[in-house]
């Protein structure tokens, strides 16, 4: 876990807010104070205009949903091409310590190079903070979709941050760190590789699984969620993927007893039905998982999952119900938070005034319902709804609305704050 800074640390050139006042924890629970400073970074391409769009839309929801009595204090830090230009670095001290400080942030997709260049930006900041669930809910807000089951769909994936593929241990075919590992593979295990192979490991740990678990577990129970999925491939890779199965199951069965009913219990004792107030844990393999959700999303209600099984059924869920516009993500921590969309940065957009900011204020959203701020969260998710109703949506979605003239960015956010004012 990282350490959650009590007082603010010596910046290079950042300086805290003199108005608000700091998230703090208190006996192992978040206190979030009327005025909290949160960090935000704009990122890059459509970021600097869908997080100050996002930004806008919260504050709407938080000045009429608590009369004034509460508001946000949004603090700038900077990462991706901003902070080349403040700091001559990608991604400076600065922003990590500024999140430790103020706990809670929103953030804009940054650009991450395909193939070469540098490793992404997005991860290193989940590492560096130890954001270990990144959690992604998938709904549908009454969008033009391809699912006939489209108003169906209700999941949230908690997918697990830090390990799996994207520990990003892996070496090229014709580096020495390969040949190293080809011969001992060979002299020592028993194992030959074409001597043309990349290698790349993936790591799953009790530990990274369990705390993962544990976590969805207790948004679960918070949430009132019905169903809990395990998603792995462990027919396959039974001491990675099969173990997180096997480790989740532990984590439901001897720390969550009173909450939980397993599935092969919910068929031996309950015949079938499931006893009220109790969460079904069950398990599916991946690519089993992968088409039913479509063919069946009812059966579906969270999903945990490692790493690299969380990012594709995430996006194809998000498919479901229209595409990545709509998808939101929050990376958090025991305490620690860090909401983005689940999309990139979409440069051939940026400052067009025509790319959604729906998906970041989602997952602004996300962050207003971490705070505890749930009445705001569900002003914005009315007023989303609203606009899609009344075909007051951007150019993304009015492709598949026949006839319909698509709104600037701008102007779509101006319709969810004044949709928000009229509540």
């Amino acid at each position: 876990m990282v350490d959650i800074l009590d007082a603010p640390p010596e910046f290079k050139k950042l300086k805290v807010p003199e108005e608000g006042q700091k998230v703090t924890v208190r006996d192992g629970k978040l206190v979030v104070p009327d005025e909290p400073i949160i960090t935000y970074i704009e990122g890059d391409g459509i970021g600097p205009q869908i997080v100050n769009q996002a930004r806008a839309v919260l504050d709407a929801a938080v000045e009429k949903a608590y009369g004034g009595k509460r508001r946000i204090v949004w603090w700038e830090a900077y990462a991706g091409g901003k902070a080349v230009k403040e700091y001559g670095e990608l991604l400076p001290n600065d922003t990590v310590q500024a999140i430790r400080y103020t706990v809670l942030a929103l953030k804009g997709p940054l650009t991450t190079p395909v193939g070469g260049g540098y490793r992404s930006l997005n991860v290193a900041l989940r590492k560096k903070l130890d954001l270990y669930a990144n959690i992604r809910p998938v709904q549908y807000f009454g969008q033009p979709a391809p699912s006939r089951y489209a108003d169906k769909v209700n999941f949230v994936i908690f997918r697990e941050n830090t390990e799996d593929l994207y520990a990003g241990i892996e070496w090229t075919y014709d580096s020495d760190e390969a040949k190293k590992l080809r011969k001992f593979l060979k002299d020592e295990l028993g194992v030959e590789l074409r001597p043309d192979s990349g290698i790349g490991i993936k790591p799953i740990s009790i530990f990274g699984t369990k705390r993962l678990m544990r976590k969805a577990l207790n948004y679960a129970i918070e949430y009132r969620r019905r169903t809990v999925t395990i998603m792995h491939k462990g027919n396959i890779m039974k001491y990675t993927e099969g173990a997180f199965r096997d480790w989740a199951y532990e984590v439901a069965v001897q720390e969550f007893r009173d909450h939980i009913v397993t599935e092969q219990e919910l068929w031996e004792k309950y015949n079938g039905q499931l006893p009220d107030g109790k969460i079904l844990v069950n398990d599916r393999i991946a690519d089993n998982m992968l088409q039913q959700i479509i063919t069946r999303p009812w059966d579906y209600d969270m999903i945990v999952a490692p790493n690299i099984n969380g990012d594709y059924i995430s996006d194809e869920a998000n498919a479901l119900v229209g595409g990545i516009g709509m998808a939101a993500g929050m990376n958090a921590g025991d305490f620690i938070a860090l909401a983005e969309p689940v999309h990139g940065t979409a440069p051939k957009y940026a400052g067009k005034d025509v790319a959604n900011p729906t998906a970041e204020i989602l997952s602004g959203c996300l962050l207003l319902e971490y705070m505890g701020w749930k009445e705001a969260s569900a002003m914005i998710k009315d007023a989303i709804r609203k606009a899609i109703a009344e075909k007051k949506v951007t150019q993304d979605l009015t492709r598949h609305m026949p006839g319909v003239e698509p709104l600037k960015a701008s102007e779509y956010t101006n319709f969810l704050i004044e949709a928000i004012k009229g509540m």
